[in-house]
């Protein structure tokens, strides 16, 4: 327990370090891209994790997604989803209230109750029903908010799309999960382990028509995809309908 303890406090001291860096970095930042344009100088490299995802996506994620769907109704995925939406509550709460937004806070908590209770524990969203949207909110929107420049895009192994700023806000959100703190202080990791897997699934099932169409119709998938991941990070930093424009890429730390 005492050797968990300290790797979490390293841990914190690390993402206190990324984020001042993060500060610093865009207070002093002065980028030569035109405007519209994403800082992707590590592009090279970018490509080819870009390549790797794709083949692990066409050859486990996709099938993985597609049988999903074709085992389980839709009554069923949907319920997956809000029960996912619904443990996300107090990170995107507090996300909210970071942000200044404290009617927005109080209507995660009060989507979090009446869910929990009348919506059989997350499973239907009674809440939206009653006029009580969602709406995502991460720390990487924080730091947004906040005047963080996004710094470079890169693209992660497994994960995809993203930039240093939601990169820090990923790390943040996961650690500040009250529900992660938990499971990992009475050792049982492996919870957040399967939330994390279901909540992959579940968002590439949602996804599945939409990356085929972009993949289909792209001369360059590559650049589309981070035109398009940078896109969508823009709306929802501004609060923005981002159904309207494009689908939703993965967050899979929000869930």
């Amino acid at each position: 327990m005492q050797n968990k303890q300290t790797s979490l406090k390293n841990t914190g001291v690390l993402f206190l370090t990324a984020t001042l860096c993060l500060f610093m970095m865009s207070c002093a930042s002065n980028d030569s891209r035109q405007y519209g344009d994403v800082y992707d100088p590590m592009e090279s490299t970018n490509r080819a994790i870009f390549a790797f995802n794709e083949v692990l996506d066409e050859n486990v994620a996709e099938p993985v997604a597609k049988g999903y769907r074709l085992v389980m109704p839709e009554p069923g995925r949907e319920g997956i989803k809000n029960v996912l939406t619904n443990l996300s509550t107090p990170v995107n709460a507090g996300n909210q209230l970071l942000q200044g937004d404290v009617g927005g806070a109080m209507t995660d908590i009060g989507r979090a109750l009446v869910n929990t209770t009348i919506g059989i524990a997350g499973l239907f969203d009674v809440a939206g029903y009653l006029g009580l949207e969602h709406e995502p909110e991460d720390f990487g929107q924080t730091l947004a908010v906040w005047g963080v420049s996004e710094g470079p895009y890169f693209v992660i192994p497994l994960l995809g799309p993203s930039n240093l700023r939601d990169g820090v806000g990923r790390l943040a959100d996961s650690f500040a999960d009250p529900l992660n703190i938990y499971l990992m202080n009475i050792e049982e990791e492996e919870i957040i382990y399967a939330r994390w897997g279901v909540s992959v699934v579940s968002q590439r099932e949602d996804l599945i028509e939409v990356l085929d169409e972009l993949e289909s119709g792209a001369i360059d998938y590559y650049a589309v995809m981070r035109s398009s991941y940078s896109q969508y990070r823009n709306t929802l930093i501004t609060d923005k309908d981002a159904s309207a424009g494009m689908a939703a890429f993965p967050d899979f730390d929000d869930e």
